[in-house]
């Protein structure tokens, strides 16, 4: 059992490295799921932050983690924002792969847009934009709980305690 709550579920804890492509579900304190996607494993958290994992959140929800069709998660239909994360929702059991889908066009946005605390704008290869691109996500490193609190927020749920 786990020591920090959080409103997501331990699914199935795995210790696979991510893979671009790869579509995870997860456990809402309601007992539906919800779906994200691995965009890329190859993103930039910070200057010296390579190798973050790229993921998309979307916003359907559904009664099982069965693989839904393919059109009801596209880069239209994101419940927040892009984020970055490390491999621990994986090894934790909070977020369980259940398919490969690989990249085509149109299932990532054109352009990803992060805000750093100085209010400037950068990519997932720290590229700076020069203005914000909907939607725009935090730059930097989510971990489980900052992804669970997004989710929850997003959803109306109560945030799980410190």
């Amino acid at each position: 059992m786990s020591d920090v709550l959080t409103n997501l579920q331990v699914l199935k804890p795995s210790r696979k490295k991510p893979q671009a492509g790869e579509l995870f579900a997860m456990q809402l304190p309601d007992d539906r799921f919800l779906f994200g996607r691995v965009v890329t494993t190859e993103a930039m958290a910070g200057p010296s932050m390579g190798g973050a994992i790229l993921i998309y959140v979307y916003r359907p929800r559904f009664d099982s983690k069965e693989v839904p069709e393919r059109s009801a998660l596209s880069a239209g239909e994101l419940l927040v924002s892009p984020m970055m994360t490390n491999r621990l929702p994986w090894s934790k059991g909070y977020f369980e792969t259940v398919a490969q889908w690989p990249i085509k066009a149109g299932d990532v946005l054109e352009q990803h847009c992060f805000r750093r605390w100085d209010g400037r704008y950068f990519d997932e290869a720290l590229n700076e934009v020069p203005g914000a691109v909907e939607p725009v996500g935090d730059y930097g490193l989510h971990s489980y709980r900052t992804i669970d609190d997004e989710i929850s927020d997003a959803l109306g749920f109560e945030r799980a305690p410190d």
